[in-house]
C-alpha cells in the first residue's frame, strides 16, 4: 500500500474530494515526523506506537575493501504494533508458479 492508495480509501469512503484527502493525508504524515523530529511518542490507540531509539556507535566495514568505518550514533523510529495488528490473520500464502 502507498500513500495513494490512502488518499484513494479516503475518498471512496467519505465522499471528500480528492485535494481534501491529500491534504489531510499530508497533513497527518507531516505532524507525525515533526512529532517524531523533537522525540516524541506517537500511540495510535488499536493501531500501535511510534517512538525514537537512539542508536549507539558502532564499527563496520567497507565490503569493497574491508576497511573499519565508524558509524556515528543516531536515531531510529521504531513501530511496535498494538494487539489488534499482532492479532491479525496471516495472509493467505500463494502458490509458487510451477515452471
Amino acid at each position: 500500500m502507498i500513500k495513494l492508495d490512502i488518499v484513494n480509501a479516503i475518498v471512496s469512503k467519505t465522499n471528500v474530494t480528492r485535494t481534501k484527502a491529500e491534504q489531510a493525508v499530508e497533513t497527518v504524515f507531516e505532524a507525525m515526523k515533526n512529532a517524531l523530529g523533537r522525540g516524541e511518542r506517537i500511540e495510535l490507540r488499536r493501531f500501535g506506537v511510534f517512538n525514537v531509539k537512539p542508536r549507539k556507535t558502532g564499527i563496520g566495514r567497507n565490503p569493497r575493501t574491508g576497511q573499519q568505518v565508524s558509524i556515528p550514533p543516531g536515531k531510529a523510529v521504531r513501530f511496535k504494533p498494538g494487539k489488534e495488528l499482532q492479532t491479525l490473520p496471516a495472509p493467505a500464502s500463494t502458490p509458487a508458479p510451477k515452471s
